[in-house]
């Protein structure tokens, strides 16, 4: 055990030094639908479950369930997105593809001190959204290059967890964030700016923020068990380079989230899962205000300037895990987000159309056997797929911009694999 927090520190720098290079996706919102890739499997659900290190970036009083053990792990993201034009003097559609594939890792570590207290260490991309036009879908209204936007974010949290009684735990984590922001081919906006040369085409711009994380986590009964977080509003610094874009002079916070989870063992060899969490997206300005401000005269970039419209969203997540035996575990689960966009929003949003809603996941444990007894090592793999969404816009192009609406579509599969070791 005395290896584990260098390994875990090479494993989160390369998190780290990943993040700037590659984009963060997304299922719930733009936050990512789970944490872990056994919880993955189970399409995200699990917050009464904790299953590894992982556990800790949605309930910190997991880490008191663990034991001692690491997980680091990497997915493969492919999404499709697109957005087509209807009731316009041009129709047509567009591909936001043009970065197709993103490889997205996430480390975890942690450490019993004594019966009732336990630390850890996580490091995870919170979410995120990229699109990428090639052919820019605002060139008919005077764009020129290439369009779409780039927001990742990497949160790292140290954790601590304490047992209140035998059955009963609670843990604290503080999210120490950053995020980078870039933005491409959206000039016929920014003549609606307080501040039009920090709007569009300023390269990355990368902010810092911190926040807190609480949690519960309790066996109820012999068979059954309760969760609850808390996740405070992360408040970063604004982007400066984008101050024109965003509300509040380039204020762009990570929103609060909550949410409460069960776990009931039904068989010696079968456990089910079920989780309900709220994403307060409405409460950050910038992500939360409709376009509405900029018809009464209130600019982008103003404190309560126009945004992307987005509404909070409410997530239901089932899953089962079955034991088959010492070696290998199954697991399949099923994740229902509210879509953010609403239909009134859509041509901003072609630069985010997050309106996936379904989401089916599976998955399996491979761990070693020394004998007949597990070894300490674990593999992991998991799948998740959310099924083309499409949502039709409703009087979303302004009469000045013509008229008409954009629909936007989206669909997306996740691969992962992840490695443990538990002592």
């Amino acid at each position: 055990m005395n290896r584990l927090p260098s390994l875990f520190a090479a494993a989160a720098v390369a998190a780290l030094a990943t993040a700037a290079a590659v984009p963060a996706h997304a299922t719930d919102g733009y936050f990512m639908s789970g944490y872990g890739a056994q919880s993955k499997g189970l399409a995200g659900a699990g917050l009464a479950y904790p299953k590894d290190s992982l556990a800790l970036a949605t309930n910190p009083a997991a880490a008191t369930a663990l034991g001692d053990r690491w997980d680091v792990g990497v997915d493969v993201f492919t999404p499709k997105r697109e957005a087509a034009y209807r009731g316009t003097a041009l129709d047509s559609s567009y591909s936001g593809d043009d970065k197709k594939t993103a490889f997205i890792p996430e480390a975890g570590y942690v450490r019993q001190l004594n019966d009732r207290l336990a630390v850890g260490l996580v490091a995870y991309g919170n979410g995120g959204m990229v699109t990428a036009y090639r052919d820019n879908p605002f060139a008919r209204f005077g764009a020129s290059g290439t369009a779409g936007v780039e927001l990742q974010q990497l949160f790292i949290s140290p954790t601590m967890a304490y047992k209140l009684t035998p059955t009963q735990s609670v843990g604290l984590s503080v999210n120490l964030a950053g995020q980078t922001f870039r933005a491409r081919g959206l000039q016929p906006f920014a003549g609606f700016s307080q501040d039009p040369a920090h709007f569009t085409n300023n390269g990355v711009d990368t902010e810092y923020g911190a926040g807190v994380r609480l949690g519960y986590l309790g066996q109820l009964t012999d068979r059954l068990s309760a969760a609850a977080f808390w996740q405070s509003k992360t408040a970063f610094h604004e982007f400066k380079k984008y101050r024109g874009l965003f509300a509040e002079r380039g204020g762009f916070d990570a929103p609060s989230t909550y949410g409460v989870g069960l776990a009931f063992k039904a068989t010696p060899q079968l456990d089910l899962v079920a989780d309900w969490r709220r994403i307060e997206l409405s409460k950050v300005k910038s992500v939360g205000t409709s376009l509405a401000p900029l018809f009464a005269g209130v600019p982008f970039g103003a404190d309560n300037g126009p945004g992307f419209g987005w509404r909070d969203v409410d997530v239901w997540k089932v899953g089962a895990n079955y034991r088959i035996n010492d070696a290998w575990q199954v697991r399949a689960g099923y994740d229902h987000a509210k879509n953010p966009v609403p239909s009134s929003q859509t041509l901003l949003n072609i630069v985010a159309p997050a309106v996936v809603t379904d989401q089916y996941a599976a998955g399996a444990t491979w761990s070693q056997l020394s004998g007949t007894r597990p070894s300490g090592l674990e593999v992991t793999g998991y799948v998740q797929y959310s099924p083309k969404q499409t949502v039709r816009g409703s009087g979303s192009i302004p009469a000045n911009f013509g008229g008409g609406n954009v629909d936007l579509s989206m669909s997306e599969t996740i691969f992962g694999l992840a490695v443990g070791w538990k002592h």
